[in-house]
């Protein structure tokens, strides 16, 4: 299928590694102008020479810490100054810590909220405005499973995503006439960087957490980059712009509830 995605414009937030890579990749190959953020410049290079080597794609990288409002700001400003608009928004980041909610001081909520929800605000903001220009875009917030099944340890997680998915419901009934589709997804058990760090911070052998975790999954396999990858190129294509305001599990069966 021709998802129709060829020269739009993409912004990808967090596409140094694990599933903003995994995004910007599956993008590039369906022939976006892509711009790529993360707050590490050393890898972000390396991730753009990967989708250029793989795709023929070259990316706009544009080192950013998404906790800032005035690099939020820049990278929309950047990328509308270097492509002339602006279609397609990716808001993915990593996640605040693990840990017992009880736990955490006033800094730790502070700085949860700025990187996972003000993150998002921020962006639609910048970025809002010059998909109206355009006549219509996309608005893609990546969130996690937690969000919606609560995990014990993740509460910062859960607390501000679901802020996120409450954003994206309302901004998606505002945006609607305009031509600009706003969803998010939930990924299930990703094999990521963030993975990884569940399972150090468990203690546990990561074979045995892996085969553990895969036993709770209905498809008895924890899902790949390539699983989220596609589904976001479905959304933000002309062919998914009927869908809108959603909050979809992509989690191979994990949440076991109706809702």
């Amino acid at each position: 299928m021709d998802l129709k995605l060829k020269d739009k414009v993409a912004i990808v937030g967090g596409a140094s590694q694990g599933i903003g890579f995994g995004i910007a990749r599956t993008l590039a190959a369906e022939g976006v102008k892509l711009v790529i953020t993360a707050r590490r410049e050393k890898p972000l290079r390396e991730a753009a020479e990967k989708i250029r080597a793989e795709t023929g794609v070259e990316p706009l990288a544009l080192p950013a810490d998404c906790r800032r409002a005035e690099d939020c700001a820049a990278v929309v400003t950047l990328t509308t100054a270097h492509y002339g608009g602006l279609d397609i928004l990716v808001n993915n980041d990593g996640a605040p810590p693990l840990g017992d909610l009880i736990s955490f001081d006033d800094a730790a909520w502070h700085q949860a909220v700025e990187r996972n929800l003000m993150y998002v605000v921020r962006m639609c903001r910048a970025a809002v405005p010059h998909m109206t220009e355009r006549g219509g875009g996309s608005v893609l917030n990546i969130t996690a499973i937690s969000a919606i099944q609560p995990i014990p340890g993740f509460g910062l997680s859960v607390a501000t995503w679901d802020a996120v998915i409450g954003y994206a419901k309302t901004l998606s009934l505002e945006l609607a006439a305009a031509g600009i589709n706003v969803n998010t997804i939930c990924p299930g058990y990703i094999e990521t960087e963030r993975l990884q760090k569940v399972f150090a911070a468990d203690g546990q052998d990561p074979n045995l957490m892996r085969a553990k975790l895969a036993d709770e999954i209905a498809m008895r396999r924890i899902g790949t980059v390539e699983d989220i990858a596609g589904i976001v190129a479905f959304l933000v294509s002309p062919r998914g712009n009927y869908i809108t305001g959603t909050a979809i599990q992509v989690d191979g069966g994990l949440f076991r509830g109706l809702r």
